[in-house]
């Protein structure tokens, strides 16, 4: 199956031509049928001499509903303009085409209808001109009457060569179906329609609906149960449970996508908009703010949070306008704060730069076409800009994570690298006695993973029994009153070793404010969190004694296996997530890593 999408002026004859080649009523209100107008957006397929099936999505043509329209085109992969022949081309006409352009559509079909009441050779020769310059410039035309037949022969071969140019679909790519209706059926509950563009879809398997799991009761492709839908399709998706989607939700992979409330993007040719904003991005319009970065780059914030990647299209539009203002690219959809005096405009100079390794005008897996010219960030881009992110992290942005020696399927930009290595270096110097265990270095240096700081060890530094020293520097010795109080830190979590003292027990111990500071860089203790300290070897102990439950566990397993509570329990089981230690699943619980 192929999908496209009608597009063009209000009552230049879409819905009658879609009827026409599909012999189904595209108009489901009654309203639609009454006023000769479409107000929706149509559903309707047929099979075309080559035995595959297209599917069209009707939408509506006034300019009152180009939101509506917008949710049709927007995840589609190929478009048929429709220009009348005794009108020729209108408003919308162009509106039309300026956001097919913009959302990078090169594929479809120029249709002039109605050649049965005017000759369609001037239409057909204004909207050639108009197409000029645009992605759809060499898309094939012709003319056709929906009401007497004429043409609809040459149409159905044209779409049936146009199906074959199309690129291939990613079957095996994760889903981001976007919603384009939703309605409940009595006895099966929630159905969420939309175009499948890639992926494979599964009845039984676990979508996400936001951040939220929710499971694939049944499926039905025109109109057709189905266990197993492949891209491209049109797809029905009957949802169970208490869920409540509406018009632009997405249904995703779990685990495949980054939600984003702000994406720092390239923005079309032109004067960057201002004012309240919409971003039209498959079938969701969403309230946005926009701040301009330079160089033809602009941070977007967003009302609410988005799956957005690398590559992504979208359009943004003034509500009370009709008009597209302008298109973007996304080109990171986790951007770095921006706090320092310039900092706006050396990022708007970054991303002007990305592509570079990458190659000018390359596309993101499964993404339209980047703005000609212009390169869309690589890995080595976005690890310039981020510093350290896991292969993952690279898959969700959207970019194809290249090999890397570091363990964990962790990559860094050489240059972070060398400046953690050279931290790692100091903060061990700084140390008390010139030691630092591994766990108190991995959080010192705020990084993800202890694997990350093992292979940051290099001469003079030198790593024995978990700890990690100095091969030329000789260890200072703590203060006599410091060890003393460490000593009777270590007396009273000798048989209890996760009941943290108080914050008014650690001041009478004397491991208070800097004694704190000290014993923490010496290695001697861990401080989980704000007012929880424990022996530093308590992430060991911890998981040696968690490694006993049932796999997965739970808080309250895990604090009962730890004898200790909430308080220290919650933080320790976060900092075993970030060293690596432990993995939390989308339920809360937990399970712990294979050892290394």
């Amino acid at each position: 199956m192929f999908v496209i999408a009608t597009a063009g002026h209000v009552d230049h004859g879409k819905s009658t031509l879609v009827r026409a080649l599909t012999g189904m009523e595209p108009d489901r209100w009654a309203e639609e049928r009454r006023r000769g107008m479409t107000i929706d957006l149509g559903f309707a397929w047929t099979a075309l001499p080559s035995g595959r099936t297209v599917a069209f999505v009707d939408v509506p043509g006034h300019e009152r509903f180009v939101t509506t329209m917008l949710a049709g085109v927007g995840p589609c992969p190929a478009a048929m303009i429709v220009v009348a022949a005794d009108e020729g081309w209108c408003v919308q006409s162009g509106e039309h085409l300026a956001a097919l352009d913009l959302l990078g559509v090169r594929h479809g079909l120029l249709v002039i209808t109605r050649a049965d009441l005017a000759d369609p050779a001037p239409a057909l020769a204004e909207a050639r001109s108009r197409l000029r310059g645009t992605c759809l410039e060499t898309i094939p035309a012709l003319a056709v009457s929906g009401v007497t037949g004429q043409g609809l022969p040459k149409l159905v071969t044209a779409l049936d060569r146009l199906a074959d140019g199309l690129p291939p679909t990613d079957t095996d790519g994760p889903v981001r179906l976007w919603a384009d209706r939703v309605f409940t059926v009595t006895g099966a509950g929630v159905v969420v329609t939309g175009t499948l563009t890639a992926g494979t879809l599964r009845a039984g398997q676990t979508l996400h609906l936001g951040d939220e799991p929710v499971r694939v009761r049944g499926l039905q492709t025109l109109n057709t149960p189905a266990d197993v839908v492949t891209a491209t399709a049109r797809v029905a998706v009957n949802l169970r449970g208490p869920v409540s989607p509406s018009r632009g939700d997405a249904l995703l992979t779990p685990g495949a996508w980054h939600l984003t409330t702000s994406a720092d993007v390239r923005l079309s040719p032109g004067e960057p908009p201002k004012g309240d904003l919409l971003l039209h991005i498959g079938s969701a319009a969403v309230p946005t703010r926009i701040r301009p970065l330079g160089e033809g780059a602009a941070r977007l914030s967003f009302a609410r949070p988005l799956p957005l990647r690398v590559g992504d299209r979208a359009l943004l539009r003034n509500p009370s306008r009709s008009a597209v203002t302008t298109g973007v690219v996304v080109l990171d959809v986790r951007p770095p704060t921006l706090t320092r005096r310039g900092a706006a405009a050396a990022r708007g100079a970054a991303l002007a730069a990305a592509g570079a390794s990458r190659g000018a005008g390359k596309d993101a897996p499964g993404t339209r076409d980047a703005v000609p010219g212009c390169g869309l960030p690589g890995a080595a881009d976005l690890l310039r800009w981020h510093g350290l992110l896991s292969g993952a992290d690279l898959a969700t942005m959207g970019v194809t994570a290249p090999p890397s020696p570091l363990p964990g399927g962790w990559h860094a930009d050489p240059e972070h690298w060398a400046g953690l290595r050279k931290a790692l270096a100091e903060v061990v110097t700084g140390a008390g006695d010139g030691r630092l265990t591994v766990e108190a270095a991995t959080h010192l240096l705020g990084l993800p993973d202890r694997r990350l700081t093992r292979a940051l060890i290099a001469p003079p530094l030198t790593l024995e029994a978990g700890v990690i020293g100095r091969q030329d520097l000789a260890p200072s010795p703590l203060p006599a009153r410091l060890r003393q109080a460490i000593d009777r830190l270590r007396a009273e979590l000798a048989d209890r070793p996760f009941q943290a003292p108080s914050a008014r027990r650690l001041t009478e111990l004397g491991l208070a404010g800097r004694n704190l500071v000290a014993a923490e860089r010496a290695g001697a203790v861990l401080v989980v969190t704000a007012g929880v300290v424990l022996l530093s070897d308590a992430p060991d102990r911890a998981v040696e004694r968690l490694r006993l439950l049932p796999a997965p566990f739970t808080v309250s397993q895990a604090r009962v296996a730890l004898q200790t509570t909430r308080r220290v329990a919650v933080p320790l089981l976060e900092m075993l997530d970030g060293l690596g230690r432990t993995t939390r699943r989308e339920n809360g619980s937990r399970t712990c890593a294979a050892v290394n």
